[in-house]
């Protein structure tokens, strides 16, 4: 194999590799000493058929063969050599010339083809100890654990009928109704043995509102008005009259707070139930205390860094990044005008956001390959664990999916390999931590929405 360089400018590369006719027949010889034992041909017994015959009847077809996996050889070892770094898959450019190519077939002439690839920058990462960063922690209040408690206790409410009972809100009610809107019953509008709260605001506006006051037995039209926004846009904006009948009114029990309380949502007491509650909003916190030192991380080494990028893979990522928002705002039926923009100026947005996930990603690759940062098994097993318990019943079929699909495992791992390198920036950065509230902790900026 002979490898020439044909272009070296910037990341671009343009490689040319020769195979002589020499190897290919000696590739050729190989491959037909592999299957000879498998040929059947008639008029000689399996494994005894001459190899001058094969070649005679199979040569063409396993030529072809020897000849794709001769490229894909030599040119992976061309780059292994040249100790050359691939942004994406090189792009293979094999002679157009029919003629030429059968006189590679036949065995008569050498394969020339060429490789086109962008290779990856040589980046410089800077001292990790250096980067100015916060983590934000926000206490748990006593109150808090209170609310939550409290809110357990009002999703827990159980209710009693009260024949006489005046329906106010908090009540539960046990109806039919029917809606119309000009004189005309729509889709979803008619329901039976319906449950609602008043106050919850489960139906749209103006429907609660005429049902307080009412008592068991009690008929009534009720005028209400859909959003402009309902999901159904044929109902949006459109008034409807509802035939309602009330069947029950049902009074809140009120739930007491006590260990009785704790025991029946399966803890020992109440203090433990406390304790319990206090752990999930700690891991809550904990969860939106890395997720804004990730994203400040992000940031500092964005900003701290600074080469060139790999086009093919910045065009990769912003066609990726633009199919998604073509999608949703096709599904959504909005325009770029509606968003107050042109689709110019969009995509100038969202090119500079494909720029920074190259630039980060390939940051948080050098990271980790120089400190050596892997991936266990065991790493992905859990994650293939938790991917199956998303699917209840089709563990299974999750289980082969990933076994099958090699490239489903790279997915698995890309995750976890990023999450290994930001445990490792911190330990590095060593961040400050800065008490705020928890309106503070849990508020999303616009630059972590985009």
């Amino acid at each position: 194999m002979q490898v020439n360089v044909e272009n070296s400018e910037g990341l671009k590369r343009q490689l040319k590799v020769v195979i002589p006719a020499s190897e290919l027949g000696q590739r050729l010889v190989a491959r037909l000493d592999e299957v000879k034992d498998q040929v059947q041909i008639k008029g000689f017994r399996k494994g005894k058929v001459p190899l001058s015959h094969i070649k005679k009847v199979y040569g063409r077809s396993l030529m072809v063969e020897v000849l794709e996996k001769a490229v894909e050889e030599t040119s992976r070892q061309a780059m292994v050599d040249r100790k050359e770094r691939p942004a994406l898959q090189p792009q293979i450019k094999l002679p157009e010339d029919q003629a030429e190519i059968e006189k590679v077939i036949d065995g008569k002439a050498d394969l020339a083809y060429g490789m086109t690839f962008e290779v990856l920058p040589d980046i410089t990462i800077t001292d990790l100890s250096t980067l100015k960063v916060e983590r934000l922690v926000a206490p748990i209040k006593s109150s808090a654990i209170d609310d939550a408690v409290n809110a357990l206790a009002n999703r827990n409410i159980s209710y009693e009928p009260e024949a006489d009972r005046v329906a106010v809100d908090g009540d539960r009610l046990t109806l039919d109704f029917l809606g119309r809107i000009d004189d005309v019953a729509f889709d979803g509008g008619k329901g039976e043995d319906v449950l609602l709260v008043l106050g919850q605001g489960g139906f749209i506006p103006g429907f609660e509102d005429g049902l307080k006051g009412s008592k068991a037995g009690d008929e009534k039209v009720i005028t209400a008005t859909f959003p402009d926004d309902y999901g159904a846009k044929e109902l949006a904006g459109k008034t409807a009259n509802f035939e309602t009948k009330v069947k029950e009114v049902s009074a809140p029990k009120k739930v007491e707070i006590n260990d009785e309380f704790a025991q029946s949502l399966g803890a020992t007491d109440l203090l433990k139930l406390r304790e319990l509650i206090e752990g999930q909003i700690q891991r809550e916190h904990d969860q939106a205390s890395r997720a804004k030192l990730k994203r400040a991380l992000l940031d500092a080494l964005d900003k701290t860094h600074d080469f060139t990028l790999p086009p093919t893979l910045v065009a990769s990522e912003f066609e990726s990044i633009w199919g998604q928002v073509a999608a949703e705002m096709k599904r959504a039926e909005q325009t770029f005008p509606h968003e107050g923009k042109t689709e110019e100026e969009a995509r100038a947005e969202y090119q500079k956001i494909a720029e920074r996930r190259v630039r980060l990603g390939l940051i948080i690759g050098e990271i980790g390959d120089k400190n050596k940062v892997q991936v266990s098994q065991d790493d992905l097993r859990r994650a293939l664990m938790e991917q199956a318990r998303r699917f209840p019943g089709q563990e299974k079929m999750i289980y082969e999916y990933y076994e099958k699909t090699p490239g489903a495992v790279a997915e698995l791992r890309a995750p976890i390999f990023e999450d290994k390198v930001i445990d490792f920036i911190i330990d590095a950065a060593k961040p400050t931590d800065k008490s705020v509230s928890k309106e503070d902790l849990f508020k999303q900026d616009e630059a972590e929405l985009a």
